[in-house]
């Protein structure tokens, strides 16, 4: 296929950005774990086993980075660049993009231009677009401790095992309230927008009054613990995300704290003393498809099949996330104009469990996800080793894909 690959830069550049380079990084340098019993290690594998031209691109931009793939920036983003440009088959057109391309795929990212965010809007509604993430963290259901929370929806309503509830004691709770005020914060970027009220991060909602968060997310109304009968001085909630209990999100929690501050503070909660984490909280600019409600199973629009999205434009968070969007969305756009059915990857494997989430999340509550094991189905006879698990998820997901990558090049 031959391919026009419109870059708007530096026609038009964006806040976070500043060279003219393709590929350019503009947050961190990591692009995170090489070990396969890490999702982040396994989605690489996959990757490699698909050809993706960008993990080449990053072995050559190679640093030290211990079990992290690091890479120069500048180094990355020039011989990205001189790949690109200097491939027989892709002409790279220096414009900003205004409108969809049929065929094409549409792979902005979160500072989609303005223009090209209304062509967005005209065409999938007002709804379909998100210009703000509020997202919270999302902890391992096998690391809580159940003896200390306890299943309950708000007043009744629901499912009983929808909600685990963390109950705060008035000591625990002004421990947990001093900890946000000290806590060392994100310090954001250039393109960050301001917070809108509805979804300000925890520390922020801290910072307004002692009792702010127990009278907003932690609010313990409606919620009696079954063990003593009583309402609780403080309670944080955790929301089921997937049927097998693998993922839980702590409601209301968005933060902009660090990584580090974020482990530490949530590790205070009653019954998460040993949490891991699928996802880390964060609030930040972002425009994003509500890719569920917008688009087809293989992420097309859904009256023309032939305009298909990848990237963080569809609900995706991460780099190496990112390009295996892309990487799916041209091999299937390929399959599209030879009069081929698309193909997703199977949900067994990284790629193909973190496409299966933004495609058929529930739309209500869709938030942009990262890779994490939690997504992929849970094994038949899971051992009891968690090192041995993540080894068996490793190799279930490695064959899968390389069926699949012989699928791809049938």
């Amino acid at each position: 296929m031959r391919v026009a690959l419109v870059e708007m830069r530096p026609v038009r550049s964006t806040p976070a950005h500043g060279t003219d380079l393709l590929a350019e990084l503009v947050c961190s340098n990591s692009l995170k774990s090489v070990e396969t019993t890490n999702a982040h290690g396994l989605l690489k594998a996959e990757l490699r086993l698909l050809g993706s031209l960008l993990l080449d691109v990053a072995e050559e931009a190679r640093v030290p980075g211990g079990q992290a793939l690091a890479v120069d920036r500048a180094v990355f983003a020039r011989v990205a660049t001189g790949r690109i440009t200097g491939h027989a088959g892709i002409r790279v057109v220096r414009e900003e993009a205004t409108d969809l391309p049929s065929p094409g795929v549409v792979a902005t990212g979160p500072l989609t231009s303005d223009r090209l965010s209304a062509a967005i809007q005209a065409r999938l509604g007002a709804a379909s677009l998100a210009f703000h993430d509020a997202i919270a963290p999302i902890v391992v259901g096998e690391s809580l401790d159940l003896e200390r929370l306890f299943p309950a929806s708000r007043y009744g309503k629901g499912e009983g095992d929808d909600y685990l509830n963390a109950p705060f004691t008035a000591a625990e709770y002004e421990s947990f309230v001093n900890g946000l005020l000290e806590a060392d914060r994100h310090p954001g970027h250039g393109f960050d927008v301001p917070y809108f009220e509805g979804c300000l991060p925890i520390e922020e909602m801290a910072r307004r009054g002692r009792d702010t968060l127990r009278f907003g997310p932690l609010k313990p109304v409606g919620l009696r613990d079954p063990r003593s009968g009583r309402e609780a001085h403080a309670v944080l909630q955790l929301r089921r995300e997937d049927r097998a209990g693998q993922m839980w999100s702590l409601v209301g929690c968005q933060t902009r704290l660090r990584i580090s501050e974020q482990q530490r503070l949530l590790r205070t909660v009653p019954g998460l003393e040993r949490a891991e984490f699928h996802r880390y909280g964060s609030v930040h600019r972002n425009t994003y498809l509500n890719t569920p409600a917008a688009l087809t199973e293989h992420l097309s629009l859904k009256d023309d099949e032939q305009v298909v999205f990848a990237g963080q434009l569809i609900g995706v968070e991460g780099y190496v996330e990112s390009l295996g969007s892309g990487l799916v969305a041209g091999v299937n756009l390929a399959r599209l104009l030879r009069g081929k059915q698309p193909l997703m990857p199977p949900p067994v494997t990284m790629l193909g469990a973190l496409l299966r989430y933004v495609a058929h999340a529930e739309p209500a509550r869709f938030q942009p996800m990262n890779a994490n094991l939690g997504l992929l189905p849970p094994l038949e006879r899971p051992p009891r080793d968690r090192a041995l698990k993540k080894g068996a998820l490793a190799e279930r997901a490695l064959a899968a894909v390389r069926y699949f990558a012989r699928e791809t090049a049938a």
